[in-house]
Order: C-alpha cells, then structure tokens, then sequence
C-alpha cells in the first residue's frame, strides 16, 4: 500500500448512520457541525426515534434538507413518507440525498399544504437558500428569483395518505394550518412550534388541534419548541 497516495475525500458527511452530501451553500459552518456530530434537528430526531413504528405511514411538513425524511426511511422503516417543501432550492438536493442512501419511499413535494385549494403564492428565492421564504420584505437585496408555488388543500391529502404520524415545521403556519384539517386518524404528531410568531394564541390554537383529535401531549418526547402528542400512552 502506497502510505504517500493522497487520500479521497469522501462526498458525504456521516450523521447518524447516514451519507448527507456536501453541498457548497447547504452543509457549511454550524449547519455542518451540527450534521457531523448528529446534533442536527436533535430534538425532533429524538422523538422520531422514540414515537414512530416501523410501517407507519408519515406526512412530512417542511422536509428542509431532507434529512428526517431519510431518518425516518432508513432508521425506522416507515412505510412511505409524503414531504411538502416549498423552498424549490431545496429540491434537487433533498433528492441526493434520499439517492446517497437508498432511500425510495418518500414522495417530496414541491408545494403548500394549505385549509383549501387556493391560487399559487409567490415564494422568494435567496442567495443563501435557507433564507428564502414567502416573505420578500425580510431581505429584499437577496432576492435572485421569486417562483410560484402550488398549494393543496390538506383534507384530500389526509384521506389519500392515511397517515399514522405528522412531522411538522413550517416556520408558523402551524397556529393556521393545523386547526383547520380533521387529525383523528393520526397516532402522533410530532410538531415544533414558534412561539415567537404565532404567540401565546397560536400555541392555544395547536394545542387545542390535537386535543380535539384525541392527541395528548406526551411529555417524554417533548424538549422546549418540539412538542410531541400520541394517543393511547396513559
């Protein structure tokens, strides 16, 4: 063996038994750091492990970078994985990395859940791709593409999927989006709130969504803005 060969570098970063590409703008800085020692999106990931069943059948709101969608796949073998995502930037590397390590169950889409059918919304597009949003006034200069982005209506996605778990963080849409579909058929939900933006009322509001759908908070798989509700736990 020849000691002095450089050494390749691999394409991916190890996290939690899993290959996440290395992307550019992605995967840098804290982000990066926080891959590698699998500390990312830790508190939804730790009740992910400890909640969801081998088989289930899951609804993913906000897949990000695609990373719990492929935990979800690989670690706990659900059944299939719906994921709504509306940042489009985000898209083709969710798909890598579903692809770097074989995952074949999750269904992304690039779109809104939203009460109803409505007209598409203009969604900002950013240098720095976690920056976009559908909010244009939050940093105008960095705007390099505005998109329409379709939206579904949450009902006909609830009686297609059937799903036994949602996932859900979606930047505040929660307080509106939640009460307005019919959660029974769920067994948990795993949601993480922002408080900062939806206030004390829209906290009531979620809270009150998975009550009315037989849910119960469940304090073992809950940490700070990561609230889990199940069914059936007393």
């Amino acid at each position: 063996m020849d000691e002095s060969a450089p050494k390749t570098r691999s394409p991916y970063i190890r996290s939690r038994g899993m290959n996440i590409p290395k992307h550019p703008q992605l995967t840098t800085g804290r982000v990066r750091g926080a891959i590698r020692e699998g500390t990312y999106e830790r508190k939804e990931c730790d009740a992910v492990m400890r909640v969801v069943r081998q088989g289930d059948r899951v609804l993913e709101l906000g897949g990000g970078l695609g990373y719990m969608s492929t935990l979800l796949s690989v670690k706990k073998k659900v059944e299939k994985v719906v994921s709504y995502e509306a940042n489009p930037a985000l898209i083709p590397y969710i798909h890598s990395v579903h692809k770097a390590n074989g995952v074949t169950n999750v269904d992304v889409r690039n779109a809104l859940l939203s009460p109803d059918v409505g007209d598409p919304v203009k969604f900002y597009v950013r240098d720095n791709f976690l920056g976009s949003s559908m909010d244009f006034d939050a940093d105008p200069d960095s705007v390099k593409e505005i998109v329409n982005i379709e939206r579904h209506a949450i009902g006909p996605v609830l009686d297609w999927l059937k799903p036994d778990v949602l996932v859900c963080d979606i930047e505040g849409a929660e307080a509106v989006l939640l009460p307005s579909a019919d959660w029974t058929g769920i067994r948990v939900a795993i949601i993480e709130l922002h408080p900062q933006w939806i206030g004390q009322q829209g906290v009531q509001n979620v809270f009150d969504a998975m009550h009315r759908a037989g849910l119960t908070y469940f304090p073992k798989a809950s940490e700070a803005k990561v609230v889990t509700f199940r069914k059936g736990w007393g």
